[in-house]
């Protein structure tokens, strides 16, 4: 490692602690957002409930498992940003305060990384706990039955929030080349919350629509993590299966920062 690297660590560390530090001043934005999911946690359970009712054995789930289901995802809304933004990056580039970004002595996207890993930490604490507290108050759910079990639910949490961030990178650079990102961002909406797994598990999806949903990015999201949480799906598949998906949008993402190297567009200021 060269003395660079060493000397960018420490650098990254601060700036995962910042990012942590800088939404932990928006406490109660932060309690109101786990309010909100915890009910609608709640409303989304009575659904899921239903169906399962109807359809027992639904997806390879039991009840207990499809109620699981819900609050785990209601849980990673906030920490995996899955209705968009949580990057400050498109602000950036309209202002063109995003010039001073990539003469740091430091990548953007590494930077932009490290601290929406203290903001998704934060939120996990704050936003993400609460509406599975709410979930095993009032319905009970599955706990995960070993450590082995819980180091797999954590491990694919964490390559989640890679994927996620990588996803959202992409987007938020995508600014540099539309003069609005509004249109890209509603698209990003739909995919995610549709793909995801966060409205309902992709194991529903019939034919080849499941098997194309099962292999797009934003499973690795909120699907196959929640599946890691139940036990319903195997270890190390799914783990690699993130991992490609996190260093593909990264890769992507590391090109497409160097592109923008050379096409800065400052939109007014």
């Amino acid at each position: 490692m060269t003395l660079r690297r060493c000397k960018t660590i420490p650098l990254y560390a601060r700036l995962v602690r910042y990012g942590f530090r800088k939404h932990a001043t928006y406490l109660w934005a932060a309690v109101a957002g786990a309010f909100t999911n915890s009910v609608f946690g709640i409303l989304r359970a009575y659904i899921l409930i239903a169906l399962w009712q109807a359809r027992p054995g639904l997806a390879g789930y039991d009840m207990h498992d499809a109620i699981t289901f819900c609050f785990v995802t209601q849980a990673f809304i906030g920490p995996m940003q899955l209705f968009g933004g949580g990057l400050g990056i498109p602000e950036r580039i309209r202002t063109g305060d995003i010039a001073l970004d990539l003469v740091r002595p430091a990548s953007l996207q590494l930077w932009t990384l490290a601290e929406d890993a203290g903001r998704a930490s934060y939120l996990f604490l704050i936003r993400g706990i609460p509406p599975m507290l709410v979930g095993a108050a009032l319905f009970g759910i599955v706990v995960p039955a070993s450590a082995g079990q819980w180091l797999a639910f954590l491990t694919g949490f964490a390559l989640a929030v890679l994927v996620s961030f990588g996803w959202r990178y992409l987007i938020a650079l995508s600014v540099c080349w539309l003069a609005d990102d509004r249109g890209v961002a509603v698209l990003s909406l739909v995919l995610t919350t549709f793909f995801s797994g966060m409205m309902v598990p992709l194991h529903i999806f019939p034919g080849w629509l499941g098997e194309l949903a099962r292999a797009l990015p934003w499973a690795a999201m909120a699907q196959l993590p929640t599946d890691l949480y139940l036990g319903k799906a195997p270890i190390l598949d799914t783990l690699a299966f993130q991992a490609f998906w996190a260093a593909v949008l990264l890769g992507i993402g590391a090109l497409a920062t160097r592109a923008i190297r050379h096409k800065v567009v400052i939109q007014g200021g």
